[in-house]
């Protein structure tokens, strides 16, 4: 049976001060990566820098993802009323990041504070990658928290009989009932046809958690420089990819070729095809070996 969607995204509200369970997931992946990147850290896996030398890369690495997911998200997903309106640059709050200008942000703070430490470049990268997908699970449940980034419909599909009913998802008039009201119609079965995939789930599982595992499994030992920012990008892109059938693109770009192709599985393409190049290349690098403090 479908599921109706009625999670209040206000974790906590004081007053006006209101806290969204989104930003709340942010800090709860952030929180991870910052657990397991002081155990790296301790254990040797970057060589030379203390737990100072890291708070400051994971610092410079926050700003990346917000100002590169914030910059991505307007140049790849929403050029057209930002040059109508540039200061919708700076309206964080009506939401809009994306994952690939968050890693470009991300990749050009480790570009920098790996010069100041006289780092290679892919040897931080490869010691941050395995603490990224703690931040894409969480974040992807604070969408799904959120209502937010929904799925394609499953009526008609062979998953029909699945899904979860958005309530701002939905047409009118049900888009104006209030929540007694919706709900009751959702016990009558008359929402059941607008359930869609839980893809902000499905992100979160084989983005989030598979990832997770699968890169602190693979990196526990010595890898060759290269191969743990591969299997990375191999990874992300190909299950970004494959999500990406399943859910609504977004409005103002809808498919960009052939009814099917979105601009995430576009942005995407290019991250499959790194992720084999350097995996490829790991073949004939050094291994940086720790040194344990």
């Amino acid at each position: 049976m479908p599921i109706l969607h009625q999670i209040d995204p206000i974790a906590v509200a004081v007053g006006p001060l209101k806290i969204h369970w989104y930003g709340l997931m942010y800090l709860l992946g952030f929180a991870v990566a910052w657990w397991l990147g002081r155990r790296r850290v301790r254990a040797g896996r970057l060589p030379g820098v203390d737990d100072n030398g890291f708070g400051d890369l994971m610092f410079y690495a926050m700003l990346g993802v917000v100002l590169g997911g914030r910059i991505g998200y307007i140049l790849f997903y929403d050029l057209g009323p930002f040059l109508q309106d540039p200061v919708l640059l700076f309206r964080v709050w009506e939401g809009g990041m994306s994952f690939h200008g968050g890693l470009l942000g991300v990749l050009a703070a480790i570009a920098w504070w790996s010069r100041r430490h006289r780092l290679h470049f892919f040897d931080t990268v490869d010691f941050i990658a395995p603490l990224v997908p703690a931040g894409l699970g969480f974040g992807r449940l604070g969408n799904y928290i959120g209502g937010e980034l929904w799925g394609k419909p499953t009526q008609g599909t062979a998953f029909e009989g699945w899904g979860v009913v958005f309530p701002r998802a939905l047409p009118e008039p049900f888009a104006s009932m209030d929540a007694a009201t919706l709900r009751a119609q959702f016990d009558a079965g008359l929402l059941d046809a607008f359930a869609r995939h839980p893809s902000q789930l499905y992100q979160a599982t084989l983005e989030g958690l598979v990832m997770f595992c699968v890169l602190v499994w693979y990196s526990r030992k010595p890898r060759p420089r290269y191969a743990v920012s591969g299997l990375f990008a191999l990874l992300y892109g190909c299950f970004r990819f494959l999500v990406e059938f399943v859910r609504e693109p977004d409005a103002q770009l809808g498919y960009l070729a052939f009814g099917w192709l979105t601009m995430g599985q576009l942005l995407s393409v290019p991250l499959v095809l790194l992720g084999l190049f350097w995996l490829w290349r790991s073949r004939r690098t050094p291994t940086l070996m720790p040194e344990p403090r």
